[in-house]
């Protein structure tokens, strides 16, 4: 390997939306840095399984709906 081209890999320590920590190794930040997440696997309808809401910003759902009601969407 190259020497001086790899960002640093250090242990950060990451915590969860319910308080919860566990330390890893990153390259985020600077060794001992913790990172503190808004969105995580805990609580994120992708893995919990729960229902997401669509937010129509713009009219945007509302125009593809229309465009393909005859599609039985």
């Amino acid at each position: 390997m190259k020497k001086d081209i790899h960002p640093d890999y250090h242990p950060i320590t990451v915590k969860m939306t319910d308080g919860t920590e566990y330390q890893t190794r990153s390259t985020y930040g600077k060794s001992g840095t913790t990172l503190t997440l808004d969105i995580d696997p805990s609580v994120h309808p992708a893995w919990t399984g729960g229902n997401a809401r669509l937010m129509d910003t713009g009219g945007r759902v509302s125009k593809f709906k229309k465009k393909y009601e005859g599609l039985g969407f």
